[in-house]
């Protein structure tokens, strides 16, 4: 019997994605999958409910949920939304697992699957599955533009009447996905482009998009594609390092962040004290408490009238049509491939990807280190 698969609105404040786009939608009804969607779930997006052909549109969330056996989501489920899933059904999204318990337990109780798009393996095969890469490299490019709107400066060297601009000094803290894209993004902009990370296969791939690798002599690959945690010798080092850099930038775009962990301490109070008076800090690692000792999640502060340090959170949702489309195909590539000629839902939970990113299952905690 084919799947009823449903995406409900998205609850959370300031949530402007969709776990949807119409494109996706064809596929799934394509291959036999009953969909539906909450009426104007998809507004936030831009989306209106014409453009879901095919796709049934039901009024209120629990009428939605009622004999859904898929729900795709963005944000984890709340409390209220897991109330009202069936038990047994499978939940596909961000799960937040690090900082949900009680949603574990209670996915646990209900015998809900629970399919957590931060655990999706980085490996070759996954990688049109990745949803923590296809959001990162909006975050990136927003993150750019937005210490661009609060800088003093142009980012360009300009030729005017008046004499020649000189560039701003751009400052990227982190050459993962969202760093890499804020290179990018500072370079088409016209800025000079500096960048840092204690990886030192990232050199190539900063000095390819047009940065100058700052090396601060500290190498701390670890697993996974993300670093390790620095030794407090190498913490010493690497702020020694980064000091003259932090103190000549215009703007600095930090991206230093481990999913499921505190976002490591880089730009320390007496650095911004140092800092040029007009400067302005990005810290797109606020959802994990910030790269600077400074920075306050959710908020753009002026610290001694000198410089700004703006805290965003959920950047991604600030680009809702595309940051919708990438998300929706993550979600489709994870699960399309255990879908039957039938339209039925066959998890293979000895499959690489499915292994690694199954939460709860069976009334248990799969992933090791949330158990």
């Amino acid at each position: 019997m084919p799947i009823r698969l449903v995406v409900p609105k998205e609850i959370t404040a300031n949530e402007r994605r969709i776990a949807l786009e119409p494109a996706v939608s064809k596929k799934l009804i394509d291959m036999g999958v009953k969909l539906a969607m909450q009426k104007g779930a998809a507004l936030s997006s831009h989306y209106d409910d014409s453009a879901f052909e095919g796709v049934e549109l039901i009024d209120d969330a629990a009428a939605l949920y009622k004999d859904a056996d898929v729900v795709f989501k963005v944000q984890p489920p709340t409390a209220d939304e897991l109330a009202q899933i069936k038990d047994g059904a499978v939940v596909v999204g961000f799960m937040a697992p690090h900082k949900s318990p009680d949603m574990i337990k209670t996915m646990c109780d209900k015998n809900i699957t629970s399919l957590s798009m931060e655990l999706v393996p980085r490996i070759t095969r996954a990688q049109s599955m990745d949803a923590l890469s296809s959001q990162a490299s909006l975050a990136g490019y927003m993150g750019v533009l937005m210490g661009a709107q609060l800088a003093s400066v142009f980012f360009p060297m300009l030729t005017t009447a008046a004499g020649t601009i000189r560039p701003a000094r751009v400052l990227i803290i982190g050459a993962g996905v969202a760093g890499l894209q804020a290179i990018a993004t500072a370079k088409r902009l016209g800025a000079m482009v500096e960048a840092f990370d204690v990886r030192s296969a990232t050199r190539e791939q900063i000095e390819s998009l047009g940065g100058k690798f700052i090396d601060t002599g500290v190498s701390a690959e670890g697993e996974g594609g993300y670093a390790r945690e620095l030794t407090e010798d190498e913490k010493q080092q690497q702020q020694a390092a980064l000091a003259k850099h932090i103190a000549m930038a215009d703007v600095i775009v930090s991206t230093a962040a481990i999913p499921g962990r505190p976002s490591p301490k880089i730009i320390t109070e007496q650095m911004v004290k140092d800092m040029k008076v007009g400067a302005v800090i990005v810290d797109l690692a606020s959802e994990g408490g910030g790269n600077c000792e400074l920075t306050q999640p959710g908020e753009t502060i002026d610290y001694e009238g000198r410089v700004t340090i703006h805290g965003p959170l959920n950047v991604p949702s600030e680009l809702p049509v595309h940051a919708s489309e990438m998300y929706a195909k993550n979600l489709f590539n994870l699960v399309s491939p255990f879908i039957t000629e039938s339209g039925e839902l066959e998890l293979d939970f000895e499959d690489e990807v499915i292994a690694g990113c199954v939460l709860t299952h069976g009334g248990e905690v799969k992933a090791e280190q949330y158990r």
